[in-house]
This record gives C-alpha cells, structure tokens and sequence, in this order.
C-alpha cells in the first residue's frame, strides 16, 4: 500500500482535481483540493522510519500547514500566503536540522538568491503599478523564506527533498507570475501539478532522513 496503493490514489485524486472538477461551486472544489494534501500527508507518516526525530515531525506539520495554505487562498490570499509562509518556516527548520556540509551544495545560493531578486523585483514592480503595495512586505517575506526554504533542502543531500523544493518554488513562481505579472495559458494545471508533485517528493523524503546516517538508504546530491 505504502509502496504502490497510496502514491496511486494520490495521483488520481490528483488529476480529478486538476482535469475534472469544476470551479463551482467553490466548496466543492476547496473539498476534492485538499483531498490529495491529506493523503499525501498521510503518505508522509507512513514513510517516516521506525525510529522517528524530531525533524520527521517538523516536516509533518510544514505538511498541515501548506495543506491550510491550500484553503485559506481561495478565499483569502493573505491568509493562504501566511499560511504556505509558515509551513515553508517548518520545512526549513527541518531540513536545516540535516545540514550536511559541501561546497558545491552550498554555492547553490548564489543561484537561488539571483533568481528570488528577479522575481522580487518583477513582482514589487507590478505590485506598485497594480496599486497593491500593502501586499509588497508579505511577498517579499514569502520570496525571502521559500528561497532559504529551497538552499536548505540542498543542504541536506535528499534528492526527493531537493526535488520537492525545486518544484514547490517552480508551482509558487508560476503562481505569483500568473496573479501578478502576466496571465499564462494553462496556468492552473502547471501550478497544481508542480505543486501536488513537490509535496508528494517532500513527503517521500522523509524515509531518507534515518535518526543515524549510517542506515539512510538514499542516494545524495555530492
């Protein structure tokens, strides 16, 4: 189940959601939204190791949190922006708890930092054109901590780690690049696909963090 059954439900409950549920009415698609976020959390728990730390439970609840996020922003984008802000805090703390030290890991920020200064500054730009500066602070904090959030799942050498944070911050770009910027064709489909698919990867990272790294069963980013 843990191996096959789940991931395979999450995925169809995935794509009904993306392809098939209509926009209204609007609890509706809120209910079958997080539907696959509470699987996935779920999937989570199951892929924890026997002998669990305190880092697996912070990734959990960096998990429940997004899964708010996922409610909150239908109705209020604040609120959700908070929330995903929150939980990016949860999942930094985690994988900074597993920091595991090279110099190429560790030269990724320089990347990162470039590419959350373009989008900072594209999307401030459009902020004060649009006339919406009160939401400039919030959007700069959420771009500050998703970038930390992205270098510090590099640092830990996870591959499903970085993957997950890799594309949890393509989903959020497309996402504030849509709302903001520019329309995208087909934008939702992109954002929730990234974005079902970053949380799931994150999820299954946490069999790869053992209480000792002597028994971590995962290849690592060198």
């Amino acid at each position: 189940m843990k191996k096959y059954g789940l991931p395979l439900i999450i995925l169809l409950m995935s794509i009904l959601y993306i392809f098939f549920i209509p926009s209204d009415p609007i609890a509706v698609k809120a209910v079958f939204k997080l539907i696959p976020m509470i699987l996935i959390i779920g999937y989570a728990y199951m892929n924890m190791p026997y002998s669990k730390t305190r880092m697996h439970y912070i990734i959990l609840i960096g998990l429940f949190f997004c899964m708010l996020g996922d409610a909150f922003i239908i109705w209020w984008f604040v609120y959700g922006l908070a929330a995903f802000l929150v939980g990016h805090l949860f999942y930094l703390t985690g994988f900074f708890s597993r920091w595991k030290f090279s110099v190429l890991r560790f030269a990724c920020i320089v990347p990162i930092a470039l590419y959350a200064y373009f989008m900072g500054d594209k999307l401030v730009h459009a902020l004060e054109l649009s006339g919406q500066e009160s939401l400039i602070v919030p959007v700069i904090a959420y771009i500050t901590v998703i970038a930390l959030m992205l270098w510090s799942a590099i640092m830990t050498g996870n591959l499903w780690a970085i993957a997950g944070s890799i594309l949890f911050t393509i989903s959020d770009s497309i996402l504030s690049w849509n709302m903001f910027i520019s329309s995208i064709s087909y934008s939702d489909v992109y954002i929730m696909t990234t974005y079902y698919s970053a949380q799931f990867l994150i999820a299954r990272s946490l069999a790869g963090f053992q209480r000792s790294t002597r028994y971590a069963a995962i290849k690592h980013f060198p």
